[in-house]
């Protein structure tokens, strides 16, 4: 007996209605973000291992999924290779290309290939999937959507307040409530100055980046495994439990760092980011969280980092500014701040919330039954004209019982069913059910288009 087929660990299969409600998803970004001026574009699935090697750190390095070389891919490979089970020599000469681990280093790399066609700032935006050789486990997958946004080539602020526009108006859409958490890099830096411990900035920051999940104690624990002073530390409690409102909390630090030329200089942008949202009707709460600390081997600028208030979940979105993406392609100076859904979280929220519209699973939405060679016919005509309209139609392809058919449209969730035989025809009209409610009434063409339009 033939063995069952499997897919790789760490990927999925979608049915139908998961790719309904995932498409749903990606429409209402896709949508958002062409609202505010963002243009897609896409970049292949693969890229070279020069492109890709040794801009995500060593583990990063370790996650690349590597493509052997096509033909006889040993052919040039020596015996003492071979022999000397070096996995990292071997697949430099075995392999030359790797499937992408993120979109942001597609995109740095399509920037500096592209920069004579690129008119800046360039606004893009890209919604594809990403592989990681990570090790699968629930809510961790090797192959899973990024929905990237990007602006390079400006240093304005006012970059970073659309960027939390689209944020709030994407999950004001989606009926998400979130709490957009926003911090800088420079503050963080003020405050590892103002300690004294300017050289472990990352050690710091990464402590408090888990604040969230270890509390205070397991921050400062993490921060005397650092070697953070005791001073330090103690130096450190306010700042890390700062309360408050945004203005309070930004008079408390700009008190704390005004020894701090880069502190206050990320104060200055984070104010005018908040004052400037202020002006603008936001749905959801933006809150200055001094705890924030994603990414800052990356990050130099602003931060933001999105969770939703409704279930127990991680960042579902997060971003900030970077001041030299195109830098590791010999390209120095290029600012950008950028933003990315996480597609898979945010699905996983709106499944637990029982936020999917029941339209956006809804494929067929008219079904004709098939009750023979000239039946058929009469209902072609009528499904050319109801799709005509945008109606999604289908016409059952086999002469049988109307029980089979019935079942079919009850298993795809059809909502009307319609019947034409020989009295129907004669008369112009379509017998026509609802099958939530099961009433029948007979209905012209054109009626029958009204019905569905108004889903009634």
């Amino acid at each position: 007996m033939a063995q069952k087929p499997t897919i790789p660990k760490g990927t999925r299969d979608f049915s139908t209605t998961e790719m309904a409600k995932r498409n749903y998803l990606f429409n209402t970004i896709r949508s958002v973000y062409e609202l505010y001026g963002y243009q897609q574009i896409e970049t292949p699935a693969m890229e070279t291992l020069q492109t890709l090697m040794g801009k995500y750190g060593e583990e990063g390095d370790k996650l690349l999924f590597k493509i052997l070389n096509s033909g006889d891919y040993l052919s040039k490979v020596l015996d003492n290779d071979l022999s000397s089970r070096n996995s990292i020599r071997l697949a430099q000469k075995i392999s030359e290309k790797g499937l992408r681990y993120d979109l942001t280093v597609p995109f740095a790399r399509y920037v500096v290939m592209h920069r004579e066609e690129l008119q800046l700032p360039f606004k893009r935006y890209q919604i594809q999937p990403v592989w990681r050789a990570d090790r699968p486990q629930k809510g961790r997958y090797r192959e899973f959507y990024q929905c990237d946004a990007d602006v390079v080539g400006s240093d304005s602020l006012f970059n970073e307040v659309e960027l939390m526009q689209i944020v709030d108006t994407v999950f004001s859409r989606l009926g998400i409530r979130v709490v957009i958490k926003i911090n800088n890099r420079k503050i963080l830096s003020g405050i590892a100055d103002i300690i004294g411990e300017s050289e472990k900035i990352t050690d710091i920051t990464v402590a408090i980046d888990k604040l969230d999940k270890i509390g205070i104690d397991g921050v400062n624990e993490e921060l005397r495994k650092a070697g953070i002073s005791e001073t330090a530390i103690s130096t450190l409690q306010p700042i890390i439990s700062l309360s408050g409102s945004n203005d309070e909390k930004l008079s408390v630090i700009s008190d704390v760092l005004k020894g701090s030329c880069v502190g206050l200089k990320g104060i200055e942008e984070i104010k005018y980011i908040l004052d400037t949202l202020k002006t603008i009707n936001m749905v959801n709460e933006i809150q200055l969280d001094l705890s924030l600390a994603r990414g800052l081997n990356y990050y130099t600028g602003a931060i933001f980092e999105v969770k939703a208030l409704d279930t127990t979940m991680g960042s579902i979105t997060g971003g900030g500014r970077y001041d030299n993406l195109t830098g590791i392609f010999g390209m120095p100076g290029l600012s950008g701040v950028g933003i990315s859904f996480g597609a898979d979280r945010i699905y996983d929220v709106l499944n637990t919330l029982n936020l999917f519209p029941s339209e956006a699973v809804v494929g067929t939405q008219l079904l004709f039954i098939n009750f023979g060679e000239q039946e058929t016919e009469y209902c072609m005509n009528v499904a050319a004209k109801i799709r005509a309209q945008g109606i999604r139609t289908e016409i059952y392809p086999d002469l049988s019982k109307i029980k089979k058919q019935m079942a079919y449209a009850n298993s795809k969730q059809i909502p009307y069913v319609a019947m034409a035989g020989e009295n129907e025809i004669q008369q112009g009209l379509i017998n026509l059910k609802n099958m939530a409610t099961g009433e029948q009434t007979m209905v012209s063409p054109e009626q029958l288009l009204t019905i569905i339009l108004n889903g009634k």
